[in-house]
């Protein structure tokens, strides 16, 4: 009995040591629940940049305004001089404006009687732009006839070349010369005196009528400085032309390449850059040279304006950006002629170097100030008549 109780006594001993070591152990943990796996983290980026607004164009408005009128009139451009062709063609192309073209063969008199023939006219016989010889500017300025505008590229025009309120500026210059049919006159004049010779009988002529064309009045200007003359008097050039007319040289016909091509006109005096215009468009034939003369080497300006009656004031304004922009300015030096911004152009190394080396040495010309030549038009213009007794008429 005591065995077994003792037996009983040890079971229950053990009973209660495996109740307390569970109650002891560590507790079950339940399984974790399936779950997705977790998404990767959003890779870091740059903020996306702001949308950017295009350049504007500061002609976009000016642009816009020239396209709603549609055209623009010019007169007195013909194709061959300062390149004038390629000039309006380039504009037509570059804005979609149509260019009407009014008498290419006109003088600066005639342009500036347009405009008063056409004040109330707003037809296709108003000009909306000019291009005149330097005295005509301040003269058409005291008449009301030309509108102020300053081009974008205004501070690159010399001072002494434009008016301060933009009524008008300078475009481009040339120095007198002589254009020479070699095939019919082979003895080529150096110089003004030559023009005298009996050899030039019938053989001498004017690119205008010195009572209204600027480029006459100035080659009457420069023979002054040639025969005794100087800036500041033009009378000797009146007594050269009478000389020259008194000895039968002198034709009495405005001369242009197509009479000198054809040996009716054997010596045109021209600006250099229309001699040598006319040298190329002869291509050989006839033969011809430039002569630059060897004193009263004299320079002339030309100034553009928009007409105060202009029928198409934008288009207007479009032109002369496009004139007095780079592009516009080596359009004219490849028409030989020396544009009022050479010399800003010539610093920033914009003028291509094949057009530069085509252009003759000018070493010498004289540059008279707008007194002198408004002073030297009013003498030739007023006293042509009476001086030399030519009545320069256009060619048939």
């Amino acid at each position: 009995m005591r065995k077994n109780k003792f037996v009983y006594q040890v079971l229950a001993l053990l009973v209660i040591a495996a109740t307390l070591l569970s109650a002891c152990g560590p507790k079950a943990t339940p399984a974790p629940a399936a779950t997705e796996p977790p998404a990767p983290a959003p890779a870091a980026t740059e903020p996306p940049p702001a949308p950017t607004e295009a350049p504007v164009d500061p002609m976009a408005e000016l642009i816009a305004a020239a396209q709603a009128e549609g055209m623009l009139t010019t007169i007195a451009l013909p194709d061959d001089w300062c390149n004038y062709r390629e000039v309006i063609d380039t504009f037509k192309a570059k804005y979609g404006l149509e260019v009407n073209e009014l008498n290419p063969d006109a003088g600066s008199g005639d342009e500036i009687e347009a405009i008063k023939a056409n004040k109330d006219n707003k037809g296709p016989q108003a000009p909306d732009v000019i291009d005149v010889g330097f005295a005509y500017g301040e003269s058409s300025k005291a008449e009301s006839l030309i509108a102020p505008y300053k081009v974008s590229t205004w501070d690159s025009i010399p001072a002494e070349v434009k008016d301060a309120d933009g009524y008008w500026y300078g475009d481009y210059y040339g120095v007198m010369a002589f254009l020479v049919n070699t095939d019919v006159q082979a003895d080529v004049p150096k110089d003004w005196a030559d023009l005298l010779n009996p050899k030039y009988k019938g053989q001498v002529a004017l690119s205008g009528d010195p009572r209204v064309s600027n480029q006459a009045i100035q080659a009457v200007f420069a023979s002054a400085l040639a025969n005794g003359g100087s800036l500041d008097n033009a009378q000797p050039g009146l007594d050269f032309f009478a000389q020259v007319n008194q000895a039968g040289n002198l034709i009495p016909l405005i001369a242009n390449n197509g009479l000198v091509a054809k040996g009716e006109i054997p010596v045109r005096i021209t600006w250099d850059y229309n001699g040598l215009a006319a040298i190329d468009s002869f291509a050989g034939n006839p033969k011809a040279e430039l002569v630059i003369p060897a004193t009263g080497r004299f320079a002339g300006v030309y100034v553009q304006a928009i007409s105060a009656y202009a029928p198409h004031p934008n288009a207007a304004k479009l032109w002369m950006e496009f004139l007095y922009s780079d592009e516009g300015q080596t359009l004219w030096m490849k028409g030989y002629c020396h544009p009022i911004r050479e010399q800003d152009m010539r610093a920033r190394g914009v003028i291509p170097a094949d057009i530069l080396a085509k252009l003759p040495d000018v070493s010498g010309a004289v540059f008279p100030t707008n007194a002198q030549l408004t002073a030297a038009k009013k003498l030739i213009t007023e006293t042509w008549d009476a001086a030399v007794g030519a009545d320069i008429q256009k060619a048939p």
